[in-house]
């Protein structure tokens, strides 16, 4: 029986949030100074996860003002691949420099506050739960393990990754709720949500405890589809598709995860998609009511209806975004 490949190093964080398990940091450290170590590691990672989402967060802005299909700029003519005519859409570059105008450069970075301390929240969880469910108490993938042994081990390590996620997403979301509506308010120039603590104030008002969890649920169902999806995909690839007398098996192998992340992202992008259009809906924002969405009484409501308007992707690429109107209500000359 072929002897299993070994799962690579580095583990993918889920879309959204998080941070891989590469990030967590090698398990467990043993010695005088290995807590001073791992303590020091989880500040640099802390310290790391805020300044990428500092650096991404005009991205997300744009991406969240396109998932709730804010368009304020008209679409522009262009070609396709076949040199046909089309209409586009506003590209991410477009679309900044338009914010930019309104709210000055600054605005860039509305909402960027509770993301923060969101990024630092899961972070510190991720690190808490690992302490917790130490990773040397688990057996690691090796090329001594057959194919039975080997796939026991990548579940065992992937229920591990699960758990840390899934813990990590529930105690971030809150702020991860108050970040998204900060931003949508730029499409009704609201102010409702002004701060942090008046934020918090303010759902617990009005919403309750539930309220700060809106769009929870298919954010953990995309973050568990894509751990399993990423992990047993690229176990069976190197397993059973890269062969071991190839020169560069190796350096395949250690790619494998990280392709797969990609591709499985993409799948699991409407879980995204939901949980964020959730996050804002009724919640007297403009953003949030019709026109540019109904009332939904659950996730699986809001679902359907992107499901039915073909919208389940609206927003998962920001610089060739084709016009959703039909063929029949315009012409190009």
């Amino acid at each position: 029986m072929a002897a299993a490949a070994p799962l690579p190093p580095v583990a993918l964080a889920p879309p959204g949030g998080g941070v891989g398990r590469a990030a967590a940091g090698p398990g467990g450290a043993a010695g005088p100074g290995g807590a001073a170590r791992a303590e020091g590691a989880e500040g640099l990672f802390v310290v790391l996860g805020a300044g990428l989402a500092a650096a991404s967060h005009p991205l997300l802005y744009v991406k969240l003002l396109v998932q709730v299909g804010h368009e304020p700029l008209p679409p522009t003519v262009g070609r396709n691949v076949l040199g046909r005519k089309v209409l586009y859409l506003p590209g991410f570059f477009t679309y900044a420099r338009h914010i930019v105008e309104v709210d000055g450069k600054r605005g860039l970075f509305r909402g960027l506050t509770p993301r923060l301390i969101s990024s630092t929240l899961s972070t510190i969880t991720r690190g808490s739960v690992k302490k917790a469910f130490p990773l040397e108490d688990m057996e690691h993938v090796s090329n001594k393990d057959d194919v039975k042994t080997s796939l026991r081990k990548v579940v065992k390590e992937t229920s591990h990754e699960m758990m840390m996620q899934c813990v990590s997403r529930v105690v971030s979301h809150p702020l991860h709720v108050i970040s998204m509506r900060c931003m949508v308010q730029f499409v009704g120039r609201e102010v409702k949500y002004s701060g942090v603590f008046s934020a918090i104030g303010r759902i617990f008002k009005e919403e309750g405890i539930l309220g700060f969890f809106v769009g929870l649920v298919p954010h953990i169902l995309g973050d568990v589809i894509f751990l399993w999806c990423c992990n047993l995909l690229a176990h069976f690839i190197n397993t059973y598709a890269v062969d071991d007398n190839f020169s560069q098996a190796s350096v395949i192998r250690s790619y494998t995860k990280f392709v797969m992340g990609i591709a499985v992202s993409m799948l699991t992008y409407p879980f995204l998609l939901v949980g964020d259009l959730m996050a804002v809906n009724n919640c007297g924002l403009c953003a949030g009511l019709p026109p540019y969405a109904p009332v939904f009484p659950s996730w699986i409501h809001c679902w359907r209806y992107l499901s039915a308007q073909g919208q389940l992707f609206r927003g998962s690429s920001l610089l060739f975004r084709r016009a959703p109107v039909p063929a029949a209500c315009f012409h190009i000359d």
